[in-house]
């Protein structure tokens, strides 16, 4: 992000209210591009992986108290928040691989890694790319697990939606607050921290290649017809690895009913649902999300990367695959 757009306390004039971080940023650069990233505490490694046009701030009211027992890592991906955005390749797997690039530049040998929905199928690909850097891994909301995904996201890779876009996020940026509420309202996303969230990641698409970055994001695992990208037919590789699923009952964004199929896919695997809470449990269930996540990692052993154990699964293959909760089930 551009200096100029930043006050003097590195607080973007022109986000809702709400959108403050949680302190300074560090930066490195990494491949000739710049990342940002926010680091606290100090003992085990935890990465926070944020989602489509949001940053490390959404980590906001966990990071802090994570922090007390845990070295954390929330990095801006790349084309987000105060990272560069370069024109480049901005597939899942070249996310993962800059996660694993930043995590060795910063010396960092493993971790549990904690993924939020875009950020979700990122920690998915990262884990299968290079499970030598993981020790657990936690899905919040995440992408990657079904199709179904609001409307929204996917009109915003229709054709033509390069254009569109800059002058709705203008828009988004200039409106935010009672009108913001009002138009999120007639699309499904209720009153809370959704709200805030929804319009600070609309209002970021009027920074400079942002919107590009968004739209050539959006269509490496969106299309039309909604989530192109799935990892249901290689997750029962991760019944070897700690795995924690983590949804909102009331995620407009990502269907409820994605969390249950994965944790039914991976029956090892520890599965959490928040009552009420919408995509965002880290800002409406910062505490309960804290805690499962402290429970998740006092209670499971790290995974240790084997080849031969993975040979031995891959040679196995998936289970039976099971009879999938139909959207909007109970």
């Amino acid at each position: 992000m551009e200096r100029e757009a930043l006050d003097k306390n590195g607080v973007r004039a022109d986000w809702p209210e709400g959108g403050e971080p949680m302190g300074p940023y560090e930066q490195v650069e990494l491949h000739g591009h710049t990342v940002n990233f926010q680091a606290a505490g100090s003992g085990p490694l935890l990465v926070l992986l944020h989602g489509i046009t949001s940053t490390s701030d959404a980590w906001r009211e966990v990071m802090p108290v994570l922090a007390e027992e845990y070295t954390v890592i929330a990095p801006d991906l790349i084309g987000h928040g105060r990272s560069a955005k370069p024109r480049g390749d901005y597939s899942l797997g070249a996310y993962a691989a800059g996660v694993r690039d930043l995590l060795a530049l910063l010396g960092f040998e493993r971790g549990t890694v904690v993924g939020h929905s875009f950020g979700g199928g990122i920690a998915m690909q990262f884990s299968y790319l290079f499970p030598e850097y993981v020790e657990r891994m936690a899905l919040i909301s995440s992408g990657g697990l079904g199709r179904e995904v609001h409307p929204m996201l996917r009109a915003a890779v229709l054709p033509g939606s390069e254009w569109v876009l800059p002058l709705l996020a203008r828009e988004w940026s200039v409106r935010a607050g009672d009108a913001v509420r009002s138009v999120a309202s007639k699309i499904g996303i209720e009153a809370g921290p959704d709200i805030a969230e929804f319009a600070r990641g609309y209002a970021s698409l009027t920074e400079e290649g942002a919107s590009e970055a968004f739209i050539h994001t959006m269509r490496s695992v969106i299309d039309p017809d909604g989530q192109r990208v799935s990892a249901l037919d290689r997750l029962y590789l991760a019944d070897q690895m700690p795995t924690m699923f983590v949804w909102g009952t009331a995620d407009p964004i990502i269907p409820v009913e994605h969390g249950r199929n994965a944790h039914r896919v991976v029956p090892n695997s520890r599965y959490v649902e928040i009552e009420g809470s919408g995509h965002w449990p880290m800002l409406d269930a910062p505490d309960r999300l804290v805690g499962e996540l402290k429970s998740f990692i006092e209670e499971t052993e790290p995974f240790k990367w084997s080849l031969e154990s993975v040979r031995e699964r891959l040679q196995r293959g998936p289970e039976p695959a099971p009879e999938p909760i139909p959207a909007g089930a109970d």
